[in-house]
């Protein structure tokens, strides 16, 4: 059996990203010949022709989007492998990073997580974004470099996801409620007017399903899709919010927070990132500083991955 070339894994993982003969040509300083010449023997190679004319340009057969991810790790792994070792110069690093979060992380984490940057690598910016969903698309094509969150079916079975803290649903009501005295009971709890929190617009949720067994269910008088807004309804009115309780924590300032009287599951939210960012020494060091900035104090320690 011949050894394949593996060059061509190049050729296709930027044909695959450009879907065009030009372009592709253009990025790897080819001309629109080779590459049309590697296409052919890659269509030869697989017995597909991955690549198909539409229009102008070029559409992905089946069978190229189902290569497309494993190519693009191949060639990324590739590249790393060759890369040389490189020494971090922190003083000297000038880059921006982005982080995509949903609303509170910044609120919370910031403030610390800005400081240590600033003193460690005062030549990094960092850009917050925030996360309307949990689709994976924006840390593989590279727009986002980080993202806090919950693993869940739709984030990208390539991302790298590492547990920064677990939290959980705290109930939440202007210092004046009647639910800052005496103890919450399931009834009791049911019995007010709340909140619900869903980006998807959802009415019901995780702690109705709670609540259910007891025989009893909310009365969702508004549902928001974040947490800032829910709490700002409950700040100025006798509506009960459901939030976590780590994420939200400079958000509750002023107000009673109190445990919720059903079993709910922890949530653990997690840093994601893509796996091409795995060896890259500066990511590694911001990767370090938001796990030291969101663990817990006594778990707090200078590791570095």
């Amino acid at each position: 059996m011949s050894t394949p070339d593996l060059n061509l894994l190049v050729t296709l993982d930027m044909l695959l990203a450009e879907g065009s003969v030009a372009r592709a040509a253009q990025r790897l300083r080819l001309s629109p010949s080779a590459i049309s010449r590697a296409l052919a023997r890659l269509r030869e190679t697989t017995g597909d022709p991955l690549l198909v004319r539409a229009g102008r340009g070029l559409v992905p057969t089946p069978r190229a989007l189902e290569l497309r991810e494993r190519v693009g790790q191949l060639v990324q792994d590739a590249e790393a492998v060759l890369r040389p070792a490189e020494t971090l110069n922190l003083k000297q690093l000038v880059r921006t990073f982005t982080l995509r979060t949903r609303e509170g992380f910044v609120e919370n984490f910031g403030p610390d997580l800005l400081a240590r940057v600033g003193e460690e690598a005062p030549g990094v910016r960092l850009r917050f974004v925030q996360k309307p969903d949990k689709d994976s698309a924006p840390l593989r094509d590279a727009s986002v470099d980080l993202e806090t969150g919950v693993v869940g079916p739709t984030t990208g079975p390539e991302v790298r996801a590492q547990a920064l803290f677990r939290d959980r649903l705290v109930g939440v009501v202007r210092k004046e409620h009647a639910l800052s005295r005496g103890r919450i009971t399931p009834a009791r709890y049911a019995a007010g007017r709340h909140i619900g929190v869903s980006r998807r617009g959802l009415d019901k949720g995780p702690i109705d399903d709670a609540l259910s067994p007891f025989g009893l269910e909310r009365q969702i008088v508004t549902i928001v899709e974040g947490f800032s807004a829910a709490l700002a309804l409950a700040r100025g009115s006798d509506l009960i919010a459901s939030v976590p309780e780590r994420h939200t924590g400079n958000l509750r300032a002023g107000m009673h927070s109190f445990a919720l009287p059903v079993s709910m599951p922890e949530i653990t939210v997690s840093l994601l990132w893509h796996p091409r960012l795995d060896a890259d020494p500066a990511h590694r060091w911001l990767r370090g500083c938001v796990r030291d900035v969101c663990a817990e104090p006594h778990t707090k320690s200078s590791k570095r991955g």
